[in-house]
């Protein structure tokens, strides 16, 4: 029995994201830890689709959260194509060795419909930390 292949979404894209900590960076006597984390934006749906801007959650250790707005992400505003990847990397600091941060990407298609890339959360985590 064949079954139906499921049908494209116009507007669908996958964000993956691994972070490091930046230990050459990090004073961790100071409380001030730096993360680097690299990010691969995949736009998985059917319609060409351009970054505009980002909404990050970053909470520490002791819950202290810091919301970051702003605009396309390093600089740019990539336009992807179906099937087409945009990967980059940047940093954040924190004033604990283990945090969290999640978002989105507001994203806008060719057609001019406007919609949220959610970024699920992820750790941050100096070496060892963690068992």
């Amino acid at each position: 029995m064949n079954t139906p292949e499921a049908p494209t979404t116009p507007y669908c894209i996958e964000v993956s994201a691994k972070a490091e900590y930046v230990a050459s960076q990090s004073r961790p006597e100071d409380e001030h830890y730096v993360f680097a984390y690299h990010i691969t934006i995949r736009n998985t749906g059917s319609e060409p689709a351009q970054l505009i801007s980002r909404h990050w959650v970053i909470t520490d250790g002791n819950g202290k959260m810091q919301e970051v707005h702003g605009q396309g992400v390093i600089g740019e505003q990539p336009l992807l194509a179906p099937g087409e990847s945009f990967r980059y990397t940047s940093g954040c600091v924190m004033e604990t060795p283990v945090g969290t941060m999640h978002g989105s990407y507001q994203m806008l298609a060719r057609d001019g419909h406007r919609f949220n890339a959610n970024i699920a959360p992820f750790m941050l985590a100096m070496p060892r930390i963690l068992h």
